[in-house]
């Protein structure tokens, strides 16, 4: 079966060659972490010695993940400094997220493709006692080496979205013959699954994980660290106060196509509030320039982050600000960096959560809910059903189904302050009644570091 599914790998991976190699040559993805995907090169691996404890391998596949972890990673380098702590990421952006706010790791490395020769080299490579897989990326090769290595493979705040779980039973209704074996027998080699939700637990169940190490723990993004203020967020604080621009808006973790929509949004509250600012937060790089000329040709004034002299949260200096930078006239601030989002909501007077106007399955509420903001998004949330249904129904958040309805939330919003005080605050305390997951976690894997992983 395994050797069925690695040619099958290959072959798809013949067949994505050239999008591959024009999307490296043009966006720089794919082709600069090869090597570390093949399992050839780990730079980040070499300064560490070679007579060391085994390592804690924590694997989030992109931003939202990593953003989940933090808490997590943190507390487990606290619990055992002298394990080599290593993060791994699949996507660029989760690359840059982990080492901007995860600097007490040892190593961040990329994931290995999911073949045995790669998997070997990256397990040789790290030397791990234990590896915790974010979520629920399934890769079949790396389980059953960490199985084959006795390195105990844990799923913590596993989900199985909408969206996955649909696509899983559409192949299986085909393929079934051997994808229910083949997944049943991928899922037997880890040592354990800590789901979010019952639902979530059954679903892998369904999927073939053996029954008697499915647990429901939690979701890890509740226990979500705040993020601490970043320069650009004190430097927009200020500059809109001295310039009285209000109220501000945070469009954040917008996606493709969706921009245009975030913008109609804005335009329909800035008819009645034209002193109003939009912060508008792709949710990609590779989207930033895109969201520029749809900025442009709403005809509408915008500046870029980059482009002001503000340090970045992890470096240090940077030009003084004497002068104003945001002139009367620009309604739009471009936030085309990566990890200052989260700083940025603490100012919001109005939030939208982005992946939810187009069909992308939504992204995650509780950065702004954390803060005290309402989420306001759209239809499409597969990926956070559960959350924004528990949200809406504590009337803590809202949930539109049009961009013009965006606006008219936050218009709303703005006419009934003692409202939106008290929505605000359910939203806080939402999250705050559901953190706990992290400590579950930790009670569970210092029984897999300290006592028999199996």
């Amino acid at each position: 079966m395994y050797f069925i599914y690695s040619l099958l790998m290959g072959f798809a991976a013949l067949l994505l060659a050239p999008y591959w190699v024009v999307k490296g040559l043009r966006q720089g993805k794919y082709l600069s972490n090869l090597g570390e995907r093949l399992g050839f090169s780990f730079p980040a691996l070499e300064k560490l010695s070679a007579q060391r404890p085994g390592a804690i391998w924590i694997h989030a596949v992109s931003v939202g993940e990593a953003l989940s972890g933090i808490t997590l990673a943190r507390r487990l380098k606290e619990a055992y400094p002298d394990r080599p702590l290593i993060i791994s990421t699949t996507t660029i952006t989760g690359q840059q997220l982990a080492r901007e706010r995860m600097p007490f790791a040892d190593a961040i490395i990329y994931f290995p493709l999911d073949w045995m020769f790669c998997v070997r080299r990256a397990m040789k490579a790290v030397q791990p006692s234990l590896v915790l897989v974010l979520e629920t990326e399934i890769w079949p090769n790396f389980l059953r080496e960490a199985r084959s290595r006795n390195v105990p493979v844990l799923f913590v705040s596993g989900r199985i979205s909408d969206r996955s779980f649909a696509r899983y039973q559409k192949y299986l209704g085909v393929f079934g013959f051997f994808l229910q074996p083949f997944l049943k027998d991928a899922l037997s080699n880890a040592s354990a699954f800590f789901m979010q939700s019952e639902q979530d637990a059954e679903r892998i169940r369904l999927l073939g994980a053996p029954v008697e190490r499915l647990f429901v723990s939690g979701n890890l993004k509740y226990d979500l660290e705040l993020p601490a203020s970043t320069p650009i967020a004190n430097w927009l604080e200020a500059e809109t106060k001295r310039s009285g621009r209000s109220p501000i808006i945070v469009a954040g973790s917008v996606v493709a196509t969706e921009e245009p929509l975030a913008l109609i949004a804005f335009g329909t509250l800035q008819g009645e509030y034209p002193k109003a600012l939009l912060v508008l937060a792709p949710r990609k790089p590779e989207r930033f320039d895109a969201a520029a000329e749809f900025i442009d040709e709403s005809h509408r004034k915008f500046i870029r982050r980059s482009q002001l002299p503000v340090p970045a949260a992890q470096s240090q200096g940077g030009a003084p600000l004497n002068a104003s930078i945001i002139p009367d006239d620009v309604t739009v601030f471009l936030l085309d960096s990566i990890g200052e989002l989260a700083s940025l909501y603490r100012l919001a007077d109005g939030a939208f959560v982005g992946g939810s106007l187009v069909p992308s399955g939504g992204h995650n509420i509780l950065e702004p809910a954390a803060f005290g903001k309402i989420p306001v998004f759209g239809p499409s949330m597969e990926n956070f059903s559960e959350m924004a249904s528990r949200f809406v129904a504590a009337n803590a958040a809202v949930q539109v189904e049009s961009p013009e309805d965006v606006g008219v939330a936050w218009i709303e919003f703005f006419r009934n302050p003692e409202r939106t005080k008290t929505m605000g605050e359910t939203a806080r305390n939402l999250v705050e009644s559901s953190r706990g997951a992290t400590n579950r976690a930790m009670n569970e894997i210092a029984k897999h570091l300290n006592g028999p992983t199996r």
